[in-house]
């Protein structure tokens, strides 16, 4: 479910746009049929494609570039020349782009090692990033930044070169690479369609393992969809929670789930406040959530949100036990 496409939404989303695929001559070279078939998996959905590559001039490049023509006819491929920074060519060639893939060919990794998902300018700019393996990238990383604080951008990916990488990265919610945008917009709406439906139920699948969420059948989400909302980010759900009476004036917040990709961009915190300001508009007085998580308990301590007081709602606590629970007074 991770790896899970949603073609009709993000073909939606990049409807009438342009995605830039910037691959240098050494990794188009180490993995040239998996990138040529990646890029024409995107063009092959109505979806306008360039890539901008560096490959020199000898007979063995000249038959590559002959080969990209046949392969790629929907996709406009630009030779960049050698000498100068290539990225800094490309940025030249390409002042603002919806979307601009940049292969590279590890990951980008903060300073601990572990993979970044997503990052806004303002963070790319001030945290700490592994550019160790992204030389040629790191001297244009700051004016990257700069152009999607901008709006030039629309969206940034840097993307691991490899086998379904860019389809993977512009098609399903979690993505393979890192995601520099500085203009995220979440949307707050109740489940309806079964495409909405297949969208919990892959969230909700992210942290089926951790053991923080109890397990929820697709039968039962279809049944019980109007208790559902997702946030949704570029039309795709990035978050879902689950809303369930207890009494004309409480309700009970649970299933939440956050696409990790946009963890610590304040997805849960939007989430939890919009989920609270709909239960207002019902007339609720109270929201109850039992959680383990301990992330969870965090963000509700910061919210607002207070131990629930011995024998409160005894019959609800008494189904999940030894699980704490928390309110919040609306």
């Amino acid at each position: 479910m991770p790896n899970k496409l949603y073609l009709k939404e993000y073909q939606q989303a990049l409807n009438g746009k342009r995605v830039a695929i910037v691959c240098r001559e050494d990794l188009l070279l180490d993995n040239l049929k998996l990138l040529v078939k990646d890029i024409d998996f995107v063009a092959r959905q109505g979806i306008a494609t360039s890539l901008y590559h560096n490959l020199s001039n000898r007979s063995a490049s000249r038959n590559i570039v002959d080969l990209l023509k046949e392969r790629l006819p929907a996709t406009a491929c630009y030779h960049v020349s050698a000498g100068r920074n290539f990225y800094r060519q490309v940025l030249d060639a390409e002042p603002a782009v919806f979307k601009l893939v940049l292969l590279e060919r590890t990951y980008l990794c903060d300073d601990k090692g572990l993979r970044i998902n997503t990052l806004s300018p303002k963070k790319l700019l001030s945290r700490p990033i592994s550019l160790v393996d992204h030389v040629p990238l790191a001297e244009v990383i700051e004016e990257v930044a700069l152009r999607v604080e901008r709006g030039d951008y629309h969206r940034v990916h840097i993307v691991p070169a490899g086998r379904y990488t860019i389809k993977h990265e512009l098609f399903t919610v979690e993505g393979t690479g890192t995601l520099i945008a500085s203009n995220f917009q979440e949307v707050f709406a109740q489940v309806v369609s079964e495409v909405d439906v297949q969208m919990v139920r892959g969230l909700l699948d992210l942290y089926r393992n951790q053991g923080y969420l109890k397990p929820r059948s697709l039968r039962y989400l279809r049944e019980y969809r109007h208790q559902f909302h997702i946030t949704k980010i570029d039309g795709i759900a990035v978050g879902c929670v689950e809303g369930k009476h207890i009494d004309p004036q409480t309700t009970e917040l649970g299933a939440l789930a956050i696409s990790t990709r946009f963890q610590g961009q304040r997805v849960a915190v939007f989430t939890v406040r919009s989920f609270c300001e709909e239960a207002r508009r019902l007339g609720y007085q109270f929201v109850i959530s039992l959680t383990s998580n301990p992330r969870l308990k965090k963000l509700y301590r910061q919210m607002g949100f207070e131990p629930s007081p011995p024998g409160l709602f005894s019959e609800r606590q008494a189904r999940s036990p030894g699980v704490p629970m928390f309110i919040l007074t609306l």
